[in-house]
């Protein structure tokens, strides 16, 4: 939304623009503004304010009620139902033939209720480092690798098996 200071300023500049001998639609473009939505702000003499904050919008019809967002967070709390997300949670009441909301509204409803981590008795994932190996001495840890090599010829490489110390970062073999 744009303040009404910056929309008053807006329109000072397309008019002084336009009265400079600018076409309206090229003042607007310069402003990255439509001329229908300039026409719309000084269509009542004066720039008016934006009207969108203080529209009443109505409730949606398929909003949930109370009772039924109540009745979703105690069907996700059931100890069938405690371990598993929405993903699964609504393939399974339908096989049950029941149905209290869609996955999206079960994920918005447990991210409002701040439900949507680990519930029930199964455990975060542990980040578990890949082991390091250290050596200390010579001849302790190897590694290898293969590599291409291209040949003398196009289409013709020569392949580079190399097994290296990594203490010493000497080729072994």
């Amino acid at each position: 939304m744009i303040r009404p200071s910056d929309r008053r300023l807006a329109v000072k500049l397309i008019q002084e623009a336009n009265q400079n001998g600018a076409r309206l639609a090229k003042a607007c473009e310069g402003l990255n503004i439509n001329v229908r939505t300039y026409e719309r702000w000084v269509s009542a003499g004066g720039v008016q304010e934006d009207q969108r904050p203080h529209a009443k919008r109505p409730e949606p019809k398929n909003k949930l009620t109370e009772a039924d967002r109540q009745d979703v967070i105690d069907t996700v709390k059931k100890e069938e139902f405690v371990d598993l997300p929405p993903s699964q949670i609504v393939p399974k009441l339908a096989d049950q033939s029941i149905y209290i909301a869609s996955e999206s509204t079960i994920y918005r409803i447990l991210r409002e209720e701040e439900m949507q981590q680990h519930r029930g008795q199964s455990k975060r994932p542990k980040t578990k480092l890949p082991e390091s190996h250290i050596a200390t001495a010579p001849n302790q840890v190897w590694t290898w690798d293969i590599t291409w090599l291209k040949g003398p010829v196009r289409g013709l490489y020569y392949r580079l098996y190399l097994i290296v110390d990594l203490f010493s970062r000497k080729i072994v073999g």
